[in-house]
């Protein structure tokens, strides 16, 4: 038998074991061909190999990401609620707890629950200047000062939400119930004048009643006081007033120098009156105080002249022609005057007597 037909006699189990063996030659010494069949192959095993060191980091994020949003769920279910504010929990938007101590509370995890924080401290602010009509007519202009709280968190988040909203509301209100109070006084109600009192604190007192029954009822809000600032007339009335007030300040200055002048000559006249009284008296007591030295001195000249009449005489004369000699006053008498006559009397006395 040819060599051809012995192969073709081979049983399947010697064709089996001669492929192999072929198929094992081929891979010890592959080809060109070969090797670029292999190529496919080596790339897939590496890409089998790299695929779980790329996935790596991505599940360490994915982890991490869970545990950051597991730590801040937590920590949404816990609330501080301090000394000066109120702490309102709400679910779904509607308040099912409205916190006022402070403290450490728990609410359940955002977004389940959230809470809203409101100021409970008292808050002042100025509301808008506004003009007002009194009872009289009389322009005013006032410059108000309201002190508020909220007294009721849950009314007040419902109607007002925040603090600029509640104090445009505060001061729509309050001016409105100052109009109406003005509105029914005069303007002396407010304003002492001519010495009069007003009735500034009752006024201010129906204001703040007013305004805070109806602020606590609709926006849960408590106004504690409500002040003037100041109050003062329009800018195209004052030039008038100013005039006005001056004219009544002239009067009244007027009205003081008149009374001034008056007082003045009424006090002058008193005392001319007690100077002419003072006078009066200080002359009749020198009158009589020279009466009585006159008298005085009528008694010694005559005790004097009953004792020695001559000399009386003589000194008497002397005394006469003094007052009329005084100063450079010339006087012609005649020889036998009688000052002649006693000089020579006097004259012939010392002769006879010298030895």
């Amino acid at each position: 038998m040819p060599p051809r037909a012995r192969s073709h006699a081979l049983s399947p189990a010697s064709r089996g074991a001669r492929g192999g063996l072929a198929r094992r030659r081929e891979n010890r010494a592959p080809g060109p061909r070969g090797r670029e069949g292999l190529r496919p192959l080596a790339a897939a095993a590496a890409r089998r190999e790299e695929g779980p060191v790329k996935a790596r980091p991505r599940v360490l994020a994915l982890v991490g990401a869970v545990a950051a949003l597991t730590a801040l769920a937590v920590w949404s279910c816990f609330v501080v609620v301090d000394v000066t504010e109120y702490g309102l929990v709400l679910r779904f938007g509607r308040v099912v707890r409205v916190v006022r101590e402070p403290g450490l509370y728990l609410k359940r995890p955002y977004p389940l629950e959230s809470v809203v924080r409101l100021d409970r401290r008292l808050l002042i602010f100025s509301p808008v200047t506004a003009e007002f009509l009194s009872d009289n007519k009389k322009n005013l202009v006032i410059h108000s000062l309201v002190t508020w709280r909220i007294s009721d968190p849950e009314r007040f988040l419902a109607t007002t939400a925040d603090r600029p909203t509640a104090e445009r509301r505060i001061s729509d209100l309050v001016l409105t119930k100052i109009g109406s109070v003005v509105g029914s006084h005069p303007s002396t109600a407010l304003v002492s004048v001519d010495g009069h009192p007003s009735q500034f604190d009752e006024v201010m007192g129906r204001i703040v009643a007013e305004a805070r029954g109806h602020a606590i009822a609709q926006y849960g809000i408590d106004l504690v006081d409500i002040r003037l600032r100041q109050l003062s007339l329009p800018e195209q009335n004052r030039a008038n007033v100013f005039e006005r007030m001056r004219a009544e300040r002239g009067k009244i200055a007027t009205q003081y120098r008149s009374e001034g002048e008056r007082e003045f000559k009424k006090v002058v006249a008193e005392a001319d009156r007690e100077k002419t009284r003072i006078l009066a008296e200080a002359y009749r007591e020198a009158e009589r105080t020279k009466g009585e030295g006159d008298a005085r001195a009528m008694r010694i000249y005559a005790e004097a002249f009953g004792k020695n009449p001559q000399l009386y005489k003589f000194r008497r004369t002397l005394q006469a022609y003094e007052k009329i000699l005084g100063g450079n006053t010339t006087i012609f008498l005649p020889a036998d005057a009688e000052v002649f006559r006693l000089l020579g009397d006097a004259g012939k006395s010392k002769k006879g007597k010298s030895p």
